[in-house]
């Protein structure tokens, strides 16, 4: 069994192969080859000592969002692949999901035209969007622990970069949302950020949003 494009029987039907030929007393051994997910974690600089593997994510909206919210507080990195035609809209979907997480993007692995990129899920979506995507992708998210809860410094400089991306006070909320921040927290930021006196006033109790 061999294959043009990666390594057969990952997220591929040639384990029907495998399976039967096992089945049938044939012996079955593995020559390597290359496989875009371990090579992508091997240069994508993200946490490798925790990594799942996902496959495609799922084609309709509700249960691919389902996916991303079972990852969240994980702390592994997740590896997906994805067409090219859907790969910008999936990593802001990491991004609204997620919090924004760092990720790194393989395109044609392994090949002429090789490309990596890195960065932050929403950075490297616009990156993608520049100008049409093409060829085989394969998608990296690392997914930080509950833990991991963003604080004081922490949460100040990554409202900062959010707040620099021209989002709204409820849009930054919802992407800090994921990684601990209350929306208490992010409005005496915003706030702080802007030179208010008194940064840990609460927000307008008439200003809508996530709840904490």
């Amino acid at each position: 069994l061999v294959s043009d494009a990666g390594t057969p029987t990952i997220s591929d039907p040639g384990y029907r192969l495998v399976r039967a030929a096992a089945e049938a007393g044939i012996e079955v051994v593995a020559v390597p080859g290359p496989s875009a997910v371990l090579a992508l974690l091997s240069v994508s600089g993200l946490p490798t000592d925790r990594f799942a593997f996902e496959g495609f994510p799922p084609s309709r909206v509700s249960a691919r969002k389902a996916l991303l919210e079972d990852l969240r507080g994980q702390g592994l990195t997740a590896v997906f692949y994805e067409s090219p035609r859907r790969v910008a809209a999936f990593l802001r979907e990491v991004a609204e999901l997620l919090g924004d997480p760092p990720v790194a993007v393989g395109r044609e692995l392994t090949k002429m035209h090789e490309e990596v990129l890195r960065g932050s899920a929403s950075a490297v979506a616009t990156r993608l969007e520049e100008k049409e995507p093409r060829g085989e992708f394969v998608v990296a998210v690392h997914v930080a622990e509950e833990a991991e809860a963003l604080v004081g410094d922490a949460l100040l400089q990554a409202v900062r970069q959010l707040r620099d991306q021209g989002l709204a006070a409820r849009e930054i909320t919802a992407r800090l949302r994921p990684r601990g921040a209350h929306r208490r927290d992010v409005y005496a930021a915003l706030r702080a950020l802007d030179g208010d006196a008194d940064p840990q006033s609460s927000p307008d109790e008439d200003e809508p949003g996530p709840a904490d």
